[in-house]
């Protein structure tokens, strides 16, 4: 009995050991299968987030779709699996699936140009760009664990086991996936990278699948071409994958972008005169600063929490701040540029933020700046631990939330809960801002956000700019504080110019009543939904600007006709832009020869803002141009008073920034015009110090004086002129300018008798 024994134990050993052997392959297909799987959801997310965002719906939509994706591809891979043999069929897939992850660049770069796509209920656009982007890789990467549970089973394995073995071993691959994917993979190689080389290691399984199969070496040839145009950094490379829509269509204005682990982050240029540019994360716009002036903010919610901190620090001269969130570190720089010997922090999870704002504002991180490399929440919690433990608890007499955007709002700094540690920390005497993107025309998370705010503090003010007051998608800041205090008349002091409404009680009691009464807390905080009619508002908004760029692009090449219809599409989907709109309707006129219809759009950009429908700040040029053009058609008066009503605007647009070198030159033109040449030497002098390597500064300056018998000092700015164009080489112009001092000089001697 025991010598009976003895031989099956060997046997059973050996049996258990060729079931491993053959469950291997199928393993391990199945474990890279389901790793491939989330890798390229997670990836794809990414790059969906770029035109979509990152809201409720493109999350929805992601998981939706890759869950329908796998259940169809194991429906068809089942059917599969009973018809064809199934390694040339996992070879077939897997050459296919290495395709399709070209495909989800290609079509991800497509569908985002489609403008009738915006047309759609954003839900709807949403969820058809996830499907055109995910479904057909996930139906192929899903259609592989049915074959590779048969080719286990034709092994003679038992099914039970050997099916939720397949299954399990999926399950973990995904797992695995995941987590590769979030911890390291994007952050290190970024999310293209990412996809193409899944596409090589996709085809490498069809080849190994199917070695002798001419086909696949065939589509390897193929695949290295277009992953070298795709990923190459040579130019040629870069323009053939442009064309080929194997790369993303680049944006000359970009002076940096990089993908951070929570999510894409790009600084782009969007003025010259100075150099000013937008810091962007994903498809929102965070900030906007001069290059090198931190003393002049531009965003509207910045605005409001540097007039009212100014308004509210009395006699503090160094007030305790603390900043959660960067958002491209505006509102941070200004602080500490204002108050240097204040103690200001910072709580920015993002380290690539921070890189961003070093690399393209050139902000000093040496320079004062406490960042806290952390969860907002995890902080103020740590503040709070060490109240409790008996030691001092840092209070701050101003806190700054901008963690919130018009597509994710982090719920655990919204509630009730995270408001009663807000107040633990805040002076007596504290303040409270918030950022949000929503207004009274919804007003569902703004409203939520109210009731929240007044179950912790005893007063609540909401600030929303005046443009904005009707538009689902503007800016608003909640104030919260334990002292009244009254923000229209601290916001009229320093910020005259700043457009704004503080809403009156009864208009935040509707707010309160239009969000169901709702108050978020840590147990719920449905924002997503509450946020849905800020973010479906966005789908016109988007393709409001795409139909402006299509203007702009037609309007470079003088095709003018075309260029107007794309302008009006863009404001009667955006009323917003109806100023930048109207103004270059208006310039194609003039430069149509159609003065009659640019005075039109003119006039008709000049009452939008009266009406203060437009968010743009300024209305100066449109004055200037009007005033020009009313000159041309002799109704001088008329002109006279247009060209008067732009220097009261560029003086306004100059108190609030000085540092504006274009509206220095406006305002020098548009006086001169006037005849006013004090008034315009004065401004073209300020933009010769702001600018002084270009010589049209010098250059008017010089004839400002000129008409004002300012000779000696109108030689001198000749001279400054001739130096310059010394150091550039340009001789020809030099000996212009040498006659010109020449007259100068013969002129002061003919008024002088």
């Amino acid at each position: 009995m025991d010598k009976s024994r003895a031989l099956q134990t060997p046997k059973r050993e050996s049996s258990r050991l060729g079931s491993l052997l053959r469950m291997l392959l199928p393993s391990a297909t199945a474990f890279f299968t389901g790793g491939c799987i989330m890798i390229l959801a997670l990836v794809a997310s990414r790059l969906i987030a770029r035109s979509v965002g990152s809201s409720l719906y493109t999350w929805t939509s992601i998981v939706g779709v890759v869950l329908a994706g796998i259940s169809i591809g194991n429906y068809l891979g089942g059917r599969i699996a009973d018809r064809y043999h199934a390694r040339r069929a996992l070879a077939v897939l897997f050459g296919l699936a290495s395709a399709a992850c070209i495909g989800i660049v290609v079509a991800n770069n497509l569908v985002g140009d489609w403008t009738w796509l915006w047309r759609l209920s954003w839900p709807g656009h949403v969820f058809l760009h996830v499907v055109l982007v995910l479904l057909l890789p996930a139906a192929l990467l899903g259609a592989v664990n049915p074959i590779a549970a048969k080719t286990a089973l034709d092994q003679g394995l038992t099914t039970g086991r050997t099916i939720g073995s397949i299954y399990a071993w999926a399950a973990a691959g995904a797992v695995v996936g995941t987590l590769l994917a979030g911890l390291f993979l994007i952050v290190t190689f970024g999310s293209t990278a990412i996809i193409w080389f899944l596409g090589a290691a996709l085809l490498a399984m069809a080849l190994l699948y199917w070695i002798s199969c001419w086909a696949m070496y065939l589509w390897a040839m193929v695949f290295v071409a277009l992953a070298t145009m795709g990923v190459a950094g040579d130019e040629w490379a870069r323009e053939a994958g442009t064309a080929a829509l194997l790369r993303e269509r680049p944006d000359p204005n970009v002076v940096y972008e990089a993908q951070t682990r929570h999510g894409h982050v790009a600084v782009r240029r969007i003025a010259e005169r100075p150099d000013t540019r937008a810091f962007v994360q994903d498809k929102l716009t965070r900030s906007e600063m001069a290059l090198g002036d931190a003393t002049h903010l531009r965003s509207f919610y910045q605005r409001v929490c540097a007039g009212l901190t100014h308004g509210l620090s009395g006699n503090k001269k160094n007030p305790s701040m603390l900043v959660l969130g960067a958002g491209g570190y505006a509102l941070p720089r200004y602080l500490r540029a204002t108050w240097p010997a204040s103690r200001l922090e910072v709580v920015e999870i993002d380290p690539g933020v921070t890189k961003a704002a070093t690399e393209a504002f050139g902000l000093d991180e040496s320079a004062a700046l406490v960042t806290i490399r952390m969860d907002a929440r995890g902080y103020v919690n740590r503040l709070l631990k060490g109240k409790r433990t008996g030691k001092a608890a840092q209070r701050y007499d101003f806190i700054y939330e901008d963690t919130l955007d018009d597509y994710a709002v982090p719920f655990p700094l919204v509630t009730k809960e995270f408001n009663d540690k807000i107040a633990g920390l805040l002076a007596d005497d504290g303040v409270y801002m918030v950022h949000l993107m929503d207004t009274p025309k919804e007003g569902r998370l703004l409203g939520a956000v109210v009731n929240t705010a007044r179950e912790t503090f005893p007063h609540v003010y909401v600030i929303v700019g005046q443009a904005d007051v009707q538009v689902p998608g503007g800016a608003s800041v909640v104030v919260a504080a334990k002292r009244e205090f009254d923000p229209q008349a601290i916001l009229e002091g320093p910020s005259g110019h700043l457009r704004f409404s503080v809403l009156s009680r009864s208009q935040i009691d509707d707010l309160r009543k239009r969000c169901g009464g709702v108050v978020l807390t840590d147990d719920y905080a449905p924002v997503g939904n509450l946020l849905a009619p800020v973010v479906r508002h966005s789908a016109p908004e988007i393709l409001a600007r795409k139909c402006f760029d299509k203007a702009k692009e037609l309007q470079r090449g003088n095709r003018y006709e075309s260029s107007i219809q794309w302008y009006r599409q863009a404001l009667d989907l955006d009323p917003v832009m109806a100023v930048d709109a109207y103004e270059q309707i208006g310039l194609m006129y003039v430069a149509w020869d159609k003065p009659e219809k640019a005075a039109d759009a003119f006039r008709d950009a000049i009452r939008v803002f009266d009406e203060g429908k437009g968010r743009r700040t300024a209305i100066g040029s449109v004055h200037m141009n009007l005033g020009i053009l009313l000159g041309r058609m002799d109704k001088l008066k008329e002109g006279k008073g247009q060209l008067a009503k732009a220097v009261d605007a560029f003086r306004i647009e100059l108190d609030e920034n000085p540092n504006l070198v274009v509206v220095w030159e406006q305002l020098g033109d548009t006086s001169a015009a006037l005849g006013d040449f004090q008034g315009a030497s004065d401004a073209f002098d300020k933009a010769a110090a702001l600018e002084p390597r270009n010589p049209s500064h010098y250059q008017k300056l010089a004839r400002a004086l000129e008409f004002q018998r300012r000779y000696d000092e109108a030689v001198a700015v000749v001279r400054k002129h001739v130096e310059l164009m010394k150091e550039q080489g340009r001789r020809d112009v030099v000996a212009q300018l040498t006659q010109y001092i020449d007259v100068l000089k013969y002129n002061k001697v003919k008024h002088a008798r």
